[in-house]
């Protein structure tokens, strides 16, 4: 059987046609979407998961390496593996917010594939966790389809997360086809997001229409101007019908990190003195919520990532704030951190005030924000993605006759102001935010599979 398949930075989800009609399908219990979330009680659990539950293959030297390591690891914890034992979606969240210390956790690890500098052995790994994802998804799709699923078109963004260009692009693509191909399906295609979301606004042309198409997704933004219409539909050469294209690794996750960082870091001691009156460095309050950045992780929750806040608080003029982060690292809370900014970000987008709860940090604390406070946290990245459209509109010799704005962070008021002011005289159509690219994948995956 045929799938579009989704696997996104904030959500991952499929899609299948029958009878003419292209439906996603529901992954967690009647939810058709899966958040881009995993858990473990190790992260070794993760290889000796795929090798012992689901009879996934180790074969090159790497692989071979890594699962071994992870069965010693294993082992040495006295940590039996069970089919339960790697969780994904909201009871991988769950999981983890009820025990953050002893829990590995990982959200959107999409975001970390174009990663420049990643060892062999780390690249393994990546194979891993998306294999196990995808692999976790393909089988709650046959539940409901009833039939093995083997052909995919997998969505991309034009340009993944990472500063290697367009080696951290064949890095990625090459870890999700790998992965894949070890989860059990046996042909897979890819496409691009944003063309994907176009071919699904296409199926209800009737005419030959310029067409931008604006993804906003978790980790990137890409836009495309494409000519689609009926003549277009059912081809699948469709190079000439790209007009132009742009993209950058900018997305509705550096919206909520730069919003925690700017509103409610400040409350765990950024920009605080030290009793000197010098100021404090700023990095560890950037490496904790920094969730799509391997490195800085990595960092802030070193071991001497941890005596730098230990000594941090000893320096504070104002000590109980910056004990604060300390918790935070201690607790391991910063994806709950960046996840209370994204909570604040979304009821900001449908009211003018909303209130931060952080008593998970400190009895008590709290933090009124405003859809203005809102507007001046995120301007930076939402100047980058606007950057996008103007890329577009700079290879482009035609203006466009439309405006489909797609995506997971679409619905944003400010994201739709900005586009009204950049072309005024240009309709804004609101795609099916997490559904659009999904479904136009699958009717790519039946024009190419059929």
């Amino acid at each position: 059987m045929v799938i579009g398949f989704d696997y996104g930075t904030a959500n991952c989800s499929v899609a299948v046609e029958r009878e003419g009609q292209f439906q996603q399908l529901p992954l967690a219990g009647s939810e058709k979407l899966l958040p881009s979330m995993m858990s473990a009680p190790l992260r070794s659990a993760v290889s000796e998961w795929l090798y012992r539950h689901h009879g996934v293959s180790y074969h090159t030297a790497e692989e071979t390496a890594l699962l071994q390591q992870a069965l010693r690891a294993n082992r040495d914890e006295d940590l039996p593996v069970s089919a339960q034992s790697v969780q994904f979606g909201l009871s991988a969240l769950n999981q983890y917010i009820a025990d953050p210390q002893d829990v590995w956790f990982v959200k959107s690890p999409k975001s970390f594939l174009g990663a420049k500098g990643l060892k062999p052995q780390q690249i393994a790994f990546f194979d891993d966790v998306v294999c196990a994802m995808m692999l976790h998804i393909r089988q709650q799709a046959e539940l409901h389809t009833q039939a093995p699923i083997e052909q995919a078109v997998i969505g991309r963004p034009v340009n993944f997360q990472g500063t290697g260009g367009e080696d951290a692009n064949q890095q990625a693509v090459g870890i999700l086809r790998r992965a894949a191909l070890r989860a059990g399906f046996r042909d897979v295609e890819f496409q691009f997001e944003p063309v994907a979301a176009g071919l699904e606004y296409e199926s209800r042309l009737t005419r030959e229409t310029r067409v931008l198409v604006v993804d906003i997704g978790g980790g990137t933004t890409d836009c495309s101007l494409l000519l689609m219409g009926p003549e277009w539909r059912h081809k699948a050469e469709r190079s000439e019908s790209l007009l132009a294209h742009s993209g950058c690794r900018v997305g509705g996750n550096d919206l909520d990190i730069m919003l925690a960082y700017k509103q409610l870091m400040p409350l765990l001691g950024a920009g605080s003195p030290s009793r000197s009156g010098k100021a404090l460095p700023m990095l560890p309050w950037w490496n904790a919520i920094a969730i799509n950045d391997v490195m800085a992780q990595g960092d802030f929750y070193s071991a001497s990532g941890g005596k730098q806040l230990q000594q941090m608080v000893k320096d504070a003029q104002h000590p109980e704030l910056v004990i604060r982060l300390l918790t935070l690292w201690q607790e391991k809370q910063s994806y709950q951190l960046v996840r209370s900014a994204e909570q604040a970000k979304i009821d900001l987008s449908e009211q003018s005030e909303t209130h931060c709860d952080l008593g998970y940090l400190d009895t008590a604390l709290e933090l009124r924000l405003s859809a203005q406070t809102l507007r001046e946290a995120i301007d930076s990245p939402l100047q980058k993605m606007l950057q996008q459209v103007v890329e577009v509109m700079q290879q482009a010799t035609v203006q466009p006759e439309v405006i489909y704005l797609t995506g997971g962070s679409a619905r944003s008021p400010l994201l739709r102001q900005a586009l009204e002011q950049l072309l005024p005289d240009t309709q804004i159509i609101q795609g099916d935010d997490f559904g659009s690219v999904t479904l136009g994948l699958t009717r790519w995956a039946n024009t190419l599979f059929a």
